[in-house]
């Protein structure tokens, strides 16, 4: 038991590092810690004041104010960086309270089975069902609308998929000869999952916490779009929402809208880059799937040898 087990984890976590070592994973990973970066030293990097004007009301770029300004002046480079640090930090802080609530039901459900496995699941799929939109209308009139009550709405809203995930893998993990081998000598519950369980979710966890930052930050961008944020926090959504309220559009000014816009879009697909190449090393059967660009190509007829096509 003692040599499988450490043999085991170590081929999951070897998997994981080939994974991190494709092409698309470092891709997603400069682009990730691009963004990580840019939002921790914003502070220092802003040419200009968020709070007061320093141009004309939605001034061009220019070689002074490179995104221009939006509809007070302001220099929108600035905000977008500003923007980013707020956005980025709602995105993680939801996206771990989801992975950590989704990885406590998955592993107590799967591990346990019976009528723990019965009443988590249920209660993962009450969850499942909440229209996550109307929810946050419901609880920005209640309590009103701030950061935290966007990060809470998001994190206990997103945690079901990741729930259902580590359920199915617990459960196969349970059934292991190692984990039975350590049941038999003694081994209690919380030293078997400690041990044995948790440590080959590792790189799983991992691929759904990059996954579940896209879906937080997209979330809270939408939300914020919407209204349903913090009015007075700067983020990428509510720059968006203030631009398209305040005539960005109708007067032309794209640089009010697209540059936030942009730099959303860019950070999901640097997170869904880094997840999915985590996803497929994990479970090789995603890499010929019949909708994956990968399996289109012509391949030889059985039997035919490789000249005959």
């Amino acid at each position: 038991m003692a040599s499988t087990s450490p043999a085991r984890q170590r081929g999951v976590w070897a998997t994981l590092r080939t994974a991190i070592a494709t092409p698309s994973a470092i891709i997603g990973l400069v682009v990730i810690g691009f963004f990580l970066a840019v939002s921790l030293f914003s502070q220092f990097i802003k040419p200009y004041s968020t709070s007061a004007p320093s141009c004309g009301v939605f001034d061009p770029p220019t070689a002074q104010h490179w995104l221009g300004c939006d509809d007070g002046g302001v220099d929108m480079l600035s905000l977008v960086l500003q923007g980013g640090q707020v956005s980025m930090f709602v995105g993680f802080t939801a996206a771990l309270i989801a992975i950590v609530v989704g990885a406590v039901f998955g592993v107590l459900s799967g591990y346990f089975g019976g009528w723990v496995d019965v009443v988590l699941m249920r209660i993962t799929d009450y969850f499942m069902v909440i229209p996550q939109i109307v929810l946050m209308i419901v609880v920005a009139a209640v309590w009103g609308s701030s950061l935290s009550h966007v990060i809470m709405v998001i994190g206990f809203l997103m945690w079901t998929s990741t729930a259902r995930v580590v359920r199915a893998q617990v459960k196969s993990l349970r059934e292991r000869v190692y984990v039975r081998r350590a049941a038999s000598i003694g081994s209690g519950h919380t030293r078997i999952i400690l041990t044995h369980i948790l440590p080959q979710l590792g790189p799983l966890l991992i691929a759904n916490t990059v996954l579940a930052i896209t879906v937080a930050i997209f979330n809270e961008t939408a939300l914020a779009f919407l209204g349903l944020s913090d009015p007075t926090a700067v983020t990428w959504g509510t720059i968006m929402e203030h631009a398209f309220e305040r005539g960005a559009v109708s007067t032309g000014a794209w640089w009010a809208i697209v540059p936030a816009g942009l730099c959303v879009a860019a950070l999901i697909v640097g997170c869904y880059l880094v997840g999915n190449s985590i996803e497929d090393a994990l479970n090789p059967r995603l890499r010929s799937s019949y909708l994956s660009t990968k399996s289109w190509r012509l391949r030889p007829l059985v039997g035919r040898g490789e000249d005959a096509l």
